[in-house]
């Protein structure tokens, strides 16, 4: 089966009216470091191989602000709804040729949703104590593991933003036009569409990381500074019905 391009703007996809989800993902800071395929092929759903650019994987550290996450054409709840996240992820692509996300973990500070998320979609959801500071330009993430575990993986990410991105180059919307992401629920794949507008990046500065998600996560751990680094101010995003 062919690979899908990558696209910038999202697909249509079916039912794309009647959203399973929505909500806001604000504040982004994406953080990406070479893989090799071979240790990241283990950790995916079976139905998925590594997706690749020029024979290379990536593996993702992402923190942001969710806001507002709401359900079907509810509005979103305010409270319980927004709070800050930090996810591991990898690079996926199935056998009909969907390129996706498989999360390894996400970190988020309430533990309702946390609940909910890993009960509904099986997704690796921890709870976290979370922090997201801004001054200026300069935005602080902070996480430290409460449960399940490791207890007390942890991550400390400062960054300064800059100029707006004109024209992402491959490599950036490799890493951050994804339409969807993979799951393995009870056994199965899952594939749940996502669709947003097209992203905003901004150019960033990586002024500290401390963090051992990744290795956490199953995954080495990264050895030099990160291929790369962008913020987005964020985008509101619509999840529809999963599919196999």
């Amino acid at each position: 089966m062919p690979v899908g391009p990558i696209t910038a703007d999202a697909p249509r996809h079916p039912g794309a009216d009647r959203p399973l989800l929505t909500q806001s993902w604000l504040d982004l800071t994406f953080l990406h470091w070479a893989a090799d395929p071979a240790d990241v092929a283990p950790l995916l759903p079976a139905g998925t191989t590594p997706d690749t650019l020029d024979g290379v994987t990536y593996v993702g550290l992402v923190a942001f602000r969710m806001h507002r996450v709401g359900w079907l054409r509810l509005p979103g709840i305010p409270y319980l709804g927004s709070f800050p996240e930090t996810n591991v992820r990898l690079y996926s692509v199935d056998d009909r040729g969907r390129r996706g996300v498989v999360f390894r973990s996400l970190d988020a500070s309430r533990l309702i949703p946390v609940l909910a998320a890993r009960t509904a979609f099986r997704l690796p959801y921890q709870w976290s104590r979370m922090s997201v500071r801004r001054d200026g330009p300069t935005l602080t993430y902070t996480s430290s593991r409460r449960w399940p575990g490791p207890r007390g993986a942890h991550s400390t990410i400062t960054v300064r933003t800059g100029a707006p991105v004109g024209e992402p180059t491959e490599l950036e919307h490799f890493l951050t036009a994804r339409w969807g992401l993979h799951s393995d629920f009870r056994g199965r794949l899952l594939y749940l569409p996502n669709s947003h507008p097209r992203w905003p990046l901004h150019r960033a500065e990586l002024l500290y990381c401390d963090e051992d998600l990744v290795a956490a996560a199953g995954l080495p751990a990264p050895a030099g500074p990160p291929a790369s680094v962008l913020y987005s101010p964020g985008v509101p995003v619509r999840f529809t019905r999963p599919t196999g």
